[in-house]
């Protein structure tokens, strides 16, 4: 097995060169999450799996890109890619098997819906667990060195901030189309004022123990 890169010819990549893969010869998924940290939304995986390529020059990191960049990326993977599937755990399910095992639930599911089952896994971060009969490797910080996870890394983020822009229709008073659940101040002070809601992770400190105590 090799390594082969996966650039598009004449273009330099600021940051690095994204890998096409890990083990050649084999169907590969590269798979990511997105919004692991927040305090209100689901948990949302990608599983990609990638033409030979080569690929979209944009394509990097989701944390590392504008959004009208992931939104055009979204496009093209969608577009472009052999087989890819964005799942989620909502926050009741979180709650009770926690964050950690709600992400890795998440990317299964990913994995279960991808139209071609693949041979190998690659998975953001440094734990994974075991999908069934599919051997993995972990990656951390895979979304800046693998393209398939890069890939799954912007379905995961795009998906996941559509869904809290809806939710924002229900729930203006939280600003999630702005801050889409992460733990800023204007969240905070908005769950102190309203209280949370059914979208909302329980089991996550939803305010400090200072204005907890205070109310």
């Amino acid at each position: 097995m090799y390594a082969g890169r996966f650039y598009p010819i004449g273009y330099l990549r600021a940051v690095a060169e994204l890998l096409a893969f890990h083990a050649a010869g084999v169907t590969e998924a590269g798979c990511d999450e997105a919004g692991r940290g927040c305090l209100a939304g689901p948990v949302t995986a990608a599983a990609v799996i990638l033409p030979e390529g080569p690929f979209h020059p944009l394509l990097n990191d989701s944390k590392q890109l504008s959004e009208k960049a992931r939104d055009t990326l979204r496009l093209y993977i969608e577009e472009t890619a052999v087989s890819y599937a964005v799942a989620s755990v909502l926050p009741a399910e979180i709650d009770e098997v926690n964050i950690l095992n709600a992400s890795f639930l998440a990317m299964h599911r990913a994995l279960d819906a991808l139209k071609l089952r693949p041979e190998h896994i690659l998975a953001d971060g440094n734990r994974f667990t075991p999908y069934p009969f599919v051997p993995h490797l972990c990656v951390v910080k895979g979304d800046a060195k693998y393209a398939s996870i890069a890939a799954a890394s912007v379905l995961a983020k795009t998906h996941r901030d559509e869904e809290m822009r809806r939710l924002h229709a229900e729930y203006p008073h939280y600003r999630w189309n702005e801050n889409k659940g992460y733990p800023t101040a204007a969240p905070r002070r908005a769950i102190a004022e309203h209280g949370p809601c059914v979208h909302h992770r329980m089991s996550f400190a939803l305010l400090p123990v200072a204005a907890e105590v205070k109310k």
